[in-house]
């Protein structure tokens, strides 16, 4: 039953929303407003990807909003320090170095 709920409530977020009005206005990033405007949208863009992979529905609602919640507050944290953008960069050196190794 709660998965009915959350499915309404995923269908009635994307399907009758405009999403430009979700997303984060450019201000401050050390604004309130601006740090749960990035973290809802964060959460909004996880819970839209997790739906079209079919994956949102895997677990009960309260642990996929815990794990949507745990997984954006640890992204933005990240990002806040920098880390996000050389994690990414490190990631692809290791990638392109294993594809070397195997040629």
């Amino acid at each position: 039953m709660k998965k009915i709920y959350l499915l309404a409530a995923v269908v009635l977020l994307f399907g009758c929303a405009d999403i430009k009005n979700m997303l984060p206005s450019g201000g401050n990033s050390s604004d309130t407003g601006s740090a749960q405007s990035r973290m809802h949208t964060c959460m909004l863009s996880e819970a839209q990807a997790r739906f079209s992979a079919g994956t949102l529905f895997n677990d009960s609602v309260y642990n996929t909003a815990k794990d949507l919640a745990s997984g954006c507050m640890k992204k933005l944290a990240l990002e806040s320090m920098g880390i996000s953008e050389q994690a990414q960069s490190d990631a692809t050196n290791i990638i392109n170095s294993l594809r070397n190794l195997q040629q």
